[in-house]
């Protein structure tokens, strides 16, 4: 008998364990919607991309720098 790699193994696992489960499916519908608004909605409101009015590397590299620099001298 042929054993199966261990990541084979563990994926089969939880999906039998979700399988035999009520809300199984509810609950993995609950998780991506709650990973789509973390990383989607969030993202667009409330991280802004500063980067962008920069027109060339260089500039942003600098930007970044001056940033760093000021940040961890002015806590």
């Amino acid at each position: 008998m042929k054993t199966k790699s261990l990541p084979v193994r563990i994926f089969r696992f939880y999906l039998e364990g979700f399988r035999s489960m009520d809300l199984g499916r509810t609950l993995w519908v609950l998780i991506l919607i709650k990973l789509f608004i973390m990383f989607f909605v969030l993202k667009i409101f409330f991280f802004p991309r500063y980067l962008n009015q920069f027109d060339s590397v260089s500039e942003k590299e600098n930007y970044v720098s001056k940033e760093l620099v000021e940040r961890a001298l002015n806590p």
